[in-house]
């Protein structure tokens, strides 16, 4: 007989971020972020254009034309961060979200990390680094929880 393994909540909410990065618009890295407070998902967000503006799959990306590596000038990349939309949502919708987790596919630069703690999200769960290791202190200054699991399975599991 087949061996069936339940997600941990953790798991269940960070798989949910890899389904959200697939929205992204971004050339480089798809990222995806959930938000939740008592096992309820607050809001999502995903790295992309701004609202109503041309992306990076219509124009091309700017970053890789210019070379700039990964976590580097943040300012010339087009894209608002998975973490910064996900905090937007929360802002436009008017949702507390408070002493919350966030999920996310990777860690956070160190602006996001800054909007992460003034949000006062107090736990951030992720599996992928991101090339920014700035975010540690800052999380340890604030005492932001901070988690790294292994990656997910990152396909559907379900009996039909």
């Amino acid at each position: 007989m087949l061996e069936i393994k339940r997600l941990c909540w953790d798991e269940y909410f960070l798989k949910l971020a890899f389904l959200v990065a697939e929205r992204s618009t971004c050339r480089r890295h798809h990222v995806g972020a959930v938000i939740v407070r008592d096992k309820r998902i607050l809001t999502t967000g995903y790295n992309g254009a701004p609202s109503n503006t041309k992306d990076c799959l219509e124009l091309g990306c700017l970053r890789d034309q210019l070379k700039i590596p990964s976590g580097e000038r943040h300012e010339i990349c087009r894209a608002v961060h998975a973490e910064q939309n996900a905090i937007i949502q929360a802002a436009v919708y008017g949702i507390d979200i408070t002493n919350s987790t966030m999920y996310c596919t990777h860690s956070p630069c160190i602006i996001c990390a800054k909007m992460i703690v003034n949000a006062k999200i107090k736990r951030f769960v992720t599996c992928q680094d991101y090339n920014d290791e700035n975010f540690k202190n800052l999380f340890k200054e604030a005492k932001i929880e901070f988690l790294k699991l292994t990656i997910p399975k990152l396909e559907i599991s379900i009996f039909l």
